[in-house]
């Protein structure tokens, strides 16, 4: 794996979804870069795509109510556990539970594996509520699929929240999670 700056030059075999997502930060002015992989499967996969980007990859997490009437991105670092009571209470929510593979194709236009904070451009509608873990925040950098699970991205994270969640027309909300046991 080798990290790049920015798009591929070559973007033969890559996705619709891949590439839209590129186009999107390149019109933005977002710099970022970018490492292509296999898919990562295994915690030792994950951990050397972080070592090469130099950022712990956030862990997105596609949540719904049991109604399936409120959907909720939510990131996360990707060493805390998630607790769906204690992000429920925060959020004033029935239990929350993983939304299905057709509402994150639905509303982020993201599969099962991809699912990142990029897909929020495909959410036209504003359907989906933004969730981020203060210690996401506090980081210079959030590492992201460009909603597809075969590369990963290293972007400065005053990018994702001052210039790209504006441009989707999203907001956020801060979130405390303990992740403990």
């Amino acid at each position: 794996m080798e990290l790049f700056k920015g798009r591929p030059n070559d973007e033969s075999g890559r996705l619709p979804r891949e590439i839209r997502t590129y186009d999107y930060l390149d019109k933005l002015g977002i710099e970022y870069s970018r490492v292509d992989h296999e898919e990562a499967k295994t915690m030792e996969a994950c951990a050397e795509i972080d070592t090469i980007l130099g950022v712990v990859m956030c862990n997105n997490l596609f949540l719904c109510n049991r109604q399936k009437t409120n959907f909720y991105l939510l990131l996360m670092p990707g060493d805390k556990k998630f607790k769906t009571k204690e992000l429920s209470a925060q959020i004033n929510s029935a239990r929350l539970s993983f939304a299905e593979a057709e509402d994150m194709i639905k509303y982020l236009d993201i599969k099962p594996g991809s699912v990142s904070v990029m897909g929020l451009m495909n959410d036209k509608d504003r359907e989906v509520k933004l969730l981020i873990d203060e210690d996401v925040l506090e980081a210079e950098y959030i590492g992201c699929h460009p909603c597809v699970n075969t590369s990963s991205l290293k972007i400065r994270t005053k990018d994702v929240t001052d210039v790209f969640l504006p441009a989707t027309g999203h907001d956020y909300q801060i979130v405390h999670l303990l992740g403990e046991d």
